[in-house]
């Protein structure tokens, strides 16, 4: 249902229902809820990808045969308990995490992808909002983030039609960030999780909650955070550390 693969500083979690195109139920929600928290705790642990089984679905959002045969199902929809809402399990972790789109991401998986911090998308990833086509509304972020994210009028486009957008078009919305054949998706986004592995986890963490604190905010309120977080950090930055780091960018820079 779900796996979990350690390589290294970076961990690969697998939604693996592929015969049910990797959907949210309970019992999944509770197992990413689970290992986020216990790779949030690993101290091994850098960077997290997060993808789905197979090639045709990265999830297609919560079980709907799960929900229609629950009269109290419905209330996942909205429920903001990180163990059953895996926006809230995959948000919370203060590690990276990047999401390896392999297939379609359809209302509460696309929910689910724009919970990540970067996104690689596969030729056959697709996006899709369907919470009005099904009759719910999105519970989990997608009516506000969406539109910060690829502008207003393209986020009323897709929520008021539910049409699906092909990963290249995504690209040039800037909803992800590239697209690779499906056979390099894995490679690239774990590439990527190793670069951003080579530096130490305590910063990865610091500079994610820095940017994701301030994007909630207003601009003005951002530029605040960032000069008092920044203040106290860089306080305890010795000569002798920014030196060493200096010549670690500088022998990478000469390796790349």
């Amino acid at each position: 249902m779900l796996d979990v693969e350690r390589r290294g500083p970076v961990a690969i979690v697998t939604l693996n229902r592929p015969e049910a195109m990797n959907a949210l139920s309970k019992a999944l929600r509770k197992a990413l809820h689970d290992a986020m928290v216990a790779l949030d705790e690993d101290p091994d642990v850098s960077v997290v990808v997060l993808t789905g089984a197979g090639e045709k679905a990265f999830t297609a959002g919560l079980d709907l045969k799960e929900l229609g045969g629950d009269p109290d199902a419905m209330s996942a929809a909205n429920d903001q308990d990180a163990r059953s809402n895996p926006v809230r399990a995959v948000e919370r972790c203060r590690k990276p995490v990047i999401g390896a789109i392999n297939g379609v991401a359809i209302t509460g998986g696309f929910e689910l992808a724009l919970a990540c911090d970067v996104l690689i998308a596969s030729e056959n990833a697709r996006f899709a909002d369907t919470h009005a086509r099904v009759g719910i509304m999105p519970g989990w972020g997608l009516s506000q983030k969406l539109s910060r994210l690829i502008g207003l009028y393209r986020a009323k486009e897709l929520s008021l039609t539910g049409n699906f957008l092909d990963a290249h078009t995504a690209a040039d919305w800037g909803l992800v960030n590239r697209v690779v054949p499906i056979a390099e998706l894995l490679p690239t986004a774990l590439k990527l999780a190793e670069d951003m592995a080579s530096i130490p986890v305590e910063t990865l963490s610091f500079y994610k909650g820095l940017i994701d604190e301030g994007y909630a905010r207003s601009f003005r309120e951002g530029l605040e955070i960032e000069h008092q977080r920044s203040s106290g950090h860089n306080r305890e930055v010795t000569p002798e550390r920014v030196e060493e780091r200096r010549r670690q960018v500088m022998a990478r820079g000469r390796s790349q």
